[in-house]
């Protein structure tokens, strides 16, 4: 996250600077925003593609455990179910 907050940083600071300039340097300060932002999207990408997977493994291992063990699931849900009812009404 704190790579993205540089990110939007640098990208303002380059826009800012290319408002002022004209000609090659211009177009220089536009190929780095491009590229910048070509990388913040490739980065993106990856991040998400990596937490779908985390979040779908997840999701098959619960699957899997409730599937083994019905009992001790229906449980665990009473239990916790149980305790938010708790901490709700302490207000």
């Amino acid at each position: 996250m704190e790579d993205f907050q540089t990110l939007v940083s640098d990208t303002e600071r380059l826009l800012d600077h290319t408002a002022t300039l004209a000609g090659d340097q211009a177009d220089e300060l536009r190929g780095q925003i491009h590229e910048t932002l070509l990388r913040a999207r490739e980065t993106l990408k990856l991040t998400e593609d990596s937490v779908r997977e985390r979040g779908q493994a997840a999701v098959a291992a619960t699957e899997e455990y409730v599937q083994a063990n019905p009992w001790q699931s229906v449980g665990i849900a009473a239990g916790v179910g149980f305790l938010i009812g708790l901490l709700a009404t302490r207000r």
